[in-house]
């Protein structure tokens, strides 16, 4: 049996039956029949119509995802609420996308040799779809799985986080409630560890989707079977940078929301904040004043702004980066725990360079402040890691903005805005170690597909 806790209390919330490899058989056979039937293939009016009632389910049920979330997963209410409603927003976003998905005409005539003829090209689902979902997130990820293959055609097999598979499960249940046919979406809940690298790796499957830990993407990556497509989303050590001309009275509060929002567990959460020097005592003290006011417990609280890091395990190595650098000459403001499964939040002034906190993702409450004198110095930082993914610059200035934004190493630069900002529907990818292909609905749609070229001869 999988027991489910709550990630603050750790007080059991149900337990599951694994599933053995016979079971993951049984998926992978019903997936491949499905898919090689292209007489059952649901017309896209229809994979619309599904769409379209699973947004309004997952509407309907908005108090009680947000609820699981909050247990399952740890994230505050206020932001599991913001959660359900971006998942929601996934379905409709996905289904609003077969409006303007299609072909494309290919010029032909163009030489003596392709005269007399006409192509065009039809988009087609990949193939099986096999999904491994990260905790984090737990509803909304595996939206950004589940929405696109529905969306483009293609049955999946969906491995939620371990800790968090219950808004996987419940979402399925809407799924057929909205009128999808039995085998078009699927869960698995393993019942060992070597049962998901046998899902990802069999040859049935067309396209990896996975988001989780660069270490096990990697080494998934390289299992696959030959010709099997995949996107992987990892983490990052996210960079801001602060300009001496930033508006500290509009910026301090998106500043604190980048670092500490969902307790930092955030695969582009605020971790390294690089402050010009001439205002980095006053940063320090506005930036620290707003943190020390957030508000850490439960979770289920309305009030409550950080909650629990996922499992007790990471509270202690989290807390032993922190101890590292302050032996390592940084200066730890506030920090400590509450509980065995919640951290305060910390700040680290000036780490050493080359420790765990400036070099490593976090994944917990935790920012690192250093000051830098010239623009140039802080991106030169800032782009040092093999990690690249978000960033961000703070400024008034224009031409600060552009010279940063240009120069920065990552796939999204945001300017006065924290680096874990989202939208659903932008391209969201990690660079080098943090990633591989491109997430979003619509570009994950894209890698869900194929291209099909009909030559007519006349």
């Amino acid at each position: 049996m999988i027991t489910v806790v709550q990630a603050f209390d750790r007080k059991t919330i149900t337990e599951l039956q694994g599933e053995d490899k016979a079971a993951l058989e049984a998926k992978l056979v019903t997936a491949t029949k499905l898919f090689k039937d292209r007489s059952g293939w649901l017309k896209p009016f229809q994979r619309m119509e599904v769409l379209h009632k699973l947004a309004a389910l997952i509407a309907r049920d908005r108090e009680r995802f947000a609820h699981l979330i909050a247990q399952e997963g740890g994230k505050p209410l206020t932001d599991a609420l913001v959660e359900v409603d971006r998942a929601r927003d996934g379905a409709m976003t996905a289904a609003d996308l077969l409006r303007s998905t299609g072909g494309r005409e290919i010029p032909m005539g163009l030489t003596s040799a392709s005269v007399d003829r006409r192509a065009w090209t039809s988009i087609e689902p990949i193939g099986v779809v096999a999904a491994v979902a990260a905790f984090n997130h737990p509803l909304n990820l595996v939206v950004h799985q589940i929405a696109p293959a529905i969306a483009s055609g293609c049955p999946i097999i969906v491995k939620p986080a371990s800790s968090t598979p219950l808004n996987c499960l419940e979402l399925v249940k809407l799924v057929h409630e909205a009128g999808m046919p039995e085998g078009w979406v699927q869960t698995f809940i393993p019942a060992s560890r070597d049962l998901p690298e046998m899902l990802v790796t069999d040859p049935r499957v067309a396209f990896l989707s996975f988001i989780g830990s660069a270490k096990v993407g990697w080494y998934l990556r390289s299992k696959l079977a030959p010709g099997t497509r995949c996107a992987l989303e990892h983490g990052g050590v996210a960079p801001l940078i602060v300009d001496s001309s930033a508006d500290l009275d509009r910026f301090i509060e998106p500043m604190v929301k980048g670092g500490y929002y969902h307790a930092g567990q955030v695969c582009v959460s605020t971790q390294r904040i690089y402050v010009q020097e001439t205002i980095k005592q006053e940063f320090i003290e506005r930036f620290s004043a707003r943190v020390a006011k957030l508000v850490t417990g439960d979770p289920q609280s309305p009030a409550t702004e950080v909650g629990p890091l996922i499992q007790p395990a990471e509270v202690e190595r989290l807390s032993s980066w922190i101890d590292e650098a302050v032996q390592g000459g940084a200066r730890l403001m506030g920090g400590g725990r509450l509980s065995e499964t919640t951290l305060y939040p910390s700040i680290l002034i000036e780490p050493p360079r080359d420790s765990k906190v400036a070099t490593e993702e976090a994944f917990g409450p935790l920012t690192c402040i250093f000051s830098y004198k010239t623009l140039d110095e802080a991106i030169g930082v800032a782009n040092s890691l093999p990690v690249a993914f978000q960033s961000s610059i703070f400024t008034q200035d224009l031409s600060a903005a552009l010279h940063t934004a240009e120069r920065l190493d990552a796939s999204a630069v945001m300017i006065n805005d924290h680096t874990a900002f989202r939208t659903d529907w932008m391209p969201f990818a990690g660079r080098h170690a943090s990633g591989y292909g491109i997430g979003g609905i619509p570009f994950t749609m894209r890698e869900m597909t194929a291209e099909k070229m009909t030559v007519f001869r006349t």
